[in-house]
């Protein structure tokens, strides 16, 4: 007799096979009792008929086996064409491993703020389940994704010595004697990379100090940040709407269970893969806001509101590109058709759910960005090695991050970007 999971059980119809798994419900009519099982790769149906087992053994399913119990289970795998996923088994037999009793989370509704209380068992539910196997399917295929068009993963460092944009939302760290802090982005040392592999891609996590009660804002979240030498802004643009569409189209193909289980449905998503995602210019834009009512000027930044309505007036992704100098980072050249803006782009996604991706051309001019460092503060000290990817043979390039949890809150349809991270480090959720 073989041991399988759940999701190899279309491989088994018609054999006696052995499961590890934990009960989710159940109910009994008469003399047959319904359990729905899970093993981590899945969720099905477990049939115990009367007849089937010894009286003491049916009893104890009606009776010992509680939310959560874990056990093994053994017996016949059968098509079941009423529920999703096809397949159940009819259970021979089972030998529990460890009880449980009053699991805190019940089948019925429970608030967000409870759930994230109990976040450690609250993953086992169908809802955090689907959200983390698609979240592990985006990180594999943003890896294939690169992989194939030649890019190479580089790891950028989590302790830093400053901000990448001196900004001052940084969570302080001691290293040893020195003051170091937890990194906002691999941006600046993924350029270093870039300088010495032509195309690479940083993948990690990212903190902010600040507040974490919106869609919009997180204190721990990961990146995505890849960085291209020898490559301008509509370069840049094509790889980026290739990569967003790649990741839709992937999630279409491994992921149609999981994308239902969260309320997505596959044909929502399939205009995304469609290229190319419109362009519009940051004054265009602008346009489109008092057209729409909304009282905008040119150097305004756009809030959730803006992003919103703007991206409303498509059905796909939006680019919104060359923003005035003075909202963007300082290692953003300038706009040879407006020396006001820079030539970067945010990626809007529709449905509300607002900027996913932000990139830019990074200047490569030493004179240009020693300046900028000095005007915004920067020391010599900290970002000596930054000028020096400049002095030493730059070329043009390009860059983006794309936001992990934005992208999935977008492609799931979540209200809150907490619930696409497994344990968030929120200072208003830390407990002693």
């Amino acid at each position: 007799m073989e041991t399988i999971t759940i999701s190899q059980a279309p491989e088994h119809v018609g054999e006696t096979v052995k499961i590890g798994v934990w009960l989710t419900d159940k109910r009994s009519s008469g003399k047959i009792a319904f359990l729905q099982l899970r093993d981590g790769t899945g969720f099905f149906q477990g049939i115990i008929r009367k007849n089937d087992v010894d009286e003491a053994k049916f009893d104890s399913a009606k009776h010992d086996l509680h939310q959560e119990t874990s056990f093994w289970v053994t017996g016949e795998i059968a098509e079941d064409k009423r529920s999703k996923f096809g397949y159940e088994i009819h259970i021979k037999d089972f030998k529990i491993v460890s009880e449980s009793e009053d699991y805190p989370i019940g089948n019925k509704e429970h608030g967000i703020e409870f759930l994230l209380d109990h976040r450690h068992l609250w993953l086992r539910s169908r809802k955090p389940w689907a959200l983390m196997r698609i979240r592990s399917r985006v990180k594999l295929a943003t890896m294939e994704f690169f992989d194939k068009h030649g890019f190479t993963q580089f790891d950028a460092p989590i302790l830093t010595s400053s901000a990448p944009e001196g900004t001052t939302e940084l969570f302080d760290v001691k290293y040893f004697d020195t003051d170091a802090y937890l990194s906002q982005s691999g941006q600046l040392y993924g350029e270093a990379g870039a300088m010495a592999l032509g195309k690479i891609y940083t993948m990690g996590p990212t903190f902010r100090a600040e507040k974490s009660k919106t869609r919009r804002h997180m204190t721990e979240f990961w990146m995505i940040e890849p960085e291209m030498a020898w490559m301008h802004q509509d370069e840049s643009l094509k790889i980026q709407e290739q990569y967003v569409a790649y990741l839709v189209q992937d999630l279409i193909d491994h992921c149609a269970q999981e994308l239902e289980m969260v309320g997505r449905s596959v044909e929502s998503l399939k205009p995304f893969t469609e290229l190319p995602y419109p362009r519009i210019t940051y004054k265009k834009a602008i346009e489109m806001l008092q057209e729409g009512g909304f009282d905008s000027k040119y150097g305004d930044d756009f809030g959730s509101p803006e992003e919103t309505y703007l991206a409303d007036q498509f059905n796909k992704p939006v680019f919104i590109m060359n923003y005035p100098r003075a909202i963007k980072a300082f290692y953003m050249p300038t706009d040879p058709e407006d020396d006001r803006q820079v030539i970067c782009a945010d990626l809007l996604a529709p449905e509300g759910y607002g900027e996913i991706i932000g990139g830019s051309e990074r200047s490569y001019d030493y004179e240009y960005i020693t300046n900028k460092l000095e005007e915004n503060g920067l020391s010599k000290e900290d970002y000596g090695w930054y000028d020096d990817l400049r002095k030493f043979g730059s070329v043009p390039h390009s860059g983006f991050g794309m936001g992990l949890e934005r992208f999935l809150s977008w492609i799931t349809l979540q209200e809150h970007i907490r619930e696409n991270i497994p344990f968030p480090r929120m200072i208003n959720r830390l407990r002693p």
